[in-house]
Order: structure tokens, then sequence, then C-alpha cells
């Protein structure tokens, strides 16, 4: 599913037009991705949680040359599903 089909759901289900339906979806996206950086998570009961999560470094190899790399330490997204989710899922 791509993010226009996403909106055109989101649209359908709500009665937004696809438009409102659009800015709600790039609101979302950017709430969270603002929380995230801010180091804080975004916990919705029953459906999941989005949290930072550190990576430290680590060596890597590069696969054509062989030879070692310093891979920088970094925070990722993490996703948490919740009890609902996994329930509907498992149905």
């Amino acid at each position: 599913m791509t993010k226009q089909d996403f909106i055109q759901r989101v649209s359908q289900k709500s009665g937004l037009s696809a438009r409102d339906a659009g800015k709600a979806v790039d609101a979302f996206m950017e709430t969270v991705t603002e929380t995230l950086k801010a180091g804080d998570t975004v916990n919705f009961t029953g459906f999941g949680k989005f949290s930072p999560s550190a990576r430290a470094a680590r060596q890597g190899v590069n696969p054509r040359t062989g030879e070692r790399v310093q891979i920088a330490a970094t925070t990722v997204p993490k996703f948490s599903a919740g009890s609902q989710l996994k329930a509907a899922l498992k149905s």
C-alpha cells in the first residue's frame, strides 16, 4: 500500500475529502517524526508504540573488498505492536 492508497482509505473511512485526509496523514507523520527526534515515544494503547532506539557503533565488513569499516552509532525508529493489533492479525 502506497501513501496515496493509504490517504484514499482514510478519506473513505472518515468521510474527509482526499485533500483533508492527506493533510491529516502528513500531520500524523510529522508529529511522530518530531516526537521521536526529541527522544520521546508515541504510544497508542492497543495499537502499538513508536520509540527511538539507540544503535551502538560497530565493526562492519565491506562485502566487495573484505575491508573492515567502522559503522557509527545512530538512533533508529522502532515500532512495537500492541495486543489488539497482534490479536487482529491472528484471526
